[in-house]
């Protein structure tokens, strides 16, 4: 049995919309801690290496052209990786707050599992953006396989945020 996906989108609640701006304000500032431990550890790590030059008895081991060259390098990788991931990452949450959007997904039951070990209830749907929802019990015992399920998640960022 082949079910289609449909999805629509509809306006962010206040509260759903309040969780995107602490998200992105904890992601935000975590890449800045990121990129400051980089900056230092592009200084740092040339530094050791003199150091570990110096030890084995090179001549002009703390050569500044050798440890400018290497930090600038060290920096340059750093800089690059660092807003590689906020472009991929931190921009779509902030999209998401932009447009002000959340898609509703319909999407159906494939199978509903219960884990003893934790005491959690969870169905596994159809869908691309999340394959297992955890269900409260009263959900777990009114769905069957094969019914209609729809969940909620920002349009750019694809944060789940809720089932219906």
């Amino acid at each position: 049995m082949a079910f289609e996906l449909q999805r629509y989108t509809e306006p962010l609640e206040a509260e759903e919309l309040a969780f995107l701006e602490r998200r992105e304000s904890k992601d935000r500032s975590q890449y800045y801690k990121v990129f400051q431990l980089l900056m230092f550890l592009s200084f740092i790590i040339p530094f050791a290496g003199a150091w570990y030059r110096a030890t084995d008895g090179a001549e002009n081991a703390f050569s500044p052209i050798k440890f400018f060259l290497s930090a600038g390098i060290l920096l340059f990788i750093s800089s690059i990786s660092t807003y590689i991931t906020y472009r991929v990452n931190l921009r779509r949450i902030q999209l998401d707050i932009t447009d002000n959007t959340k898609t509703i997904e319909i999407s159906h039951v494939k199978q509903k599992i219960y884990f003893p070990s934790s005491g959690t209830y969870y169905v596994y749907i159809d869908s691309k953006i999340k394959m297992s929802i955890e269900v409260k019990y009263e959900d777990y015992v009114r769905l069957a396989e094969g019914d209609e399920v729809s969940i909620e998640y920002t349009t750019h960022s694809k944060q789940y945020l809720g089932y219906f």
